[in-house]
């Protein structure tokens, strides 16, 4: 084998609550997370150097980018001499809350995985991946999960209720620690209950869940899109609007395609970055042959 595809899933925050600050420095954190079928393409090339490409992205393309950083954490703790040439097709935006440097890191390390057959299990993988950011255990499991602490502690749960979900992208992001910082500053009185969520989750029960919905970060946030893209969601019969992540995406949830068809097309209108999307099962995820990745991917 000389290269492999993967395709690394998005994620959004169906919940988020912010619990307190760690002795370390780091937010303690109560999350539902749900990785959707928008998917990055990393395609994976043995070498005997390193090396990145980001066609058609604004990106930078350094030691800095998840993607290395993951090659090198792999190639350091398999003690593999090796090398690989890593190109990823980015298709998440960047700065959204949706975790696409994230999946990249995943996406990096299961491949590697397969292309140098290196056999190491989920756990393995988890461990190296929160070395690298604390979404990136969740970018390999994926699914649907409640993720507590720092990222660290995952309860994998059963598959997200049947839905549809409408994102929208405003021109500018986010910066993570920038929305921490004033989130210390001013605080938030939204507070999801993540036990409710699971529940509605295990009771496979949209409504509830959707009751649920509620992100701690959004009353800190500093994008003034929020406000007006969640009236469109909400005025086109959406379940529930809120930001995934620290921002900038915002989302509705729908339990009809017709109706997320005309929230996006509302959308659209103003801004570019429309998706409608679905819940996906799983994480990062190497693709077996061209055929299979035309099916699901172009």
């Amino acid at each position: 084998m000389k290269q492999v595809t993967v395709l690394a899933p998005a994620k959004l925050n169906l919940t988020l609550d912010v619990l307190g600050l760690e002795s370390n420095g780091y937010h303690s954190l109560d999350m539902i997370m749900q990785t959707i079928d928008l998917y990055e393409q990393i395609t994976l090339r043995k070498s005997r150097g390193l090396s990145l490409r980001l066609p058609n992205s604004r990106v930078p393309a350094n030691d800095s980018n998840t993607a290395i950083k993951a090659a090198l954490a792999f190639f350091h703790y398999t003690g593999l001499l090796a090398g690989v040439d890593i190109e990823i097709r980015k298709t998440v935006p960047v700065r959204a809350g949706m975790a696409g440097g994230s999946a990249d890191a995943a996406g990096v390390l299961v491949g590697l995985n397969a292309l140098y057959e290196a056999h190491l299990s989920m756990s393995e993988l988890c461990a190296l991946g929160a070395k690298i950011g604390a979404d990136v255990p969740f970018a390999l499991l994926g699914g649907t999960a409640r993720v507590e602490g720092v990222g660290d502690l995952m309860k994998a749960l059963p598959p997200c209720p049947d839905c549809v979900f409408v994102v929208c992208m405003p021109a500018a992001g986010i910066s993570t620690p920038k929305a921490f910082a004033r989130y210390d500053q001013i605080g938030s009185n939204i507070h999801p209950d993540g036990a409710a969520a699971e529940r509605a989750i295990r009771a496979e029960d949209l409504q509830a869940l959707a009751k649920e919905m509620k992100n701690a970060l959004e009353e800190s946030s500093e994008s003034c899109h929020n406000a007006p893209i969640r009236e469109i969601l909400d005025k086109n019969g959406a379940l529930a609007s809120l930001m995934t992540g620290s921002g900038a995406a915002v989302f509705g949830v729908f339990d009809s395609m017709e109706q997320a068809e005309q929230a996006a097309a509302q959308l659209k209108q103003s801004y570019p970055q429309v998706y409608i999307q679905k819940p996906c099962k799983g994480g990062a995820r190497v693709l077996h042959s061209p055929k299979r990745q035309t099916e699901i991917y172009l």
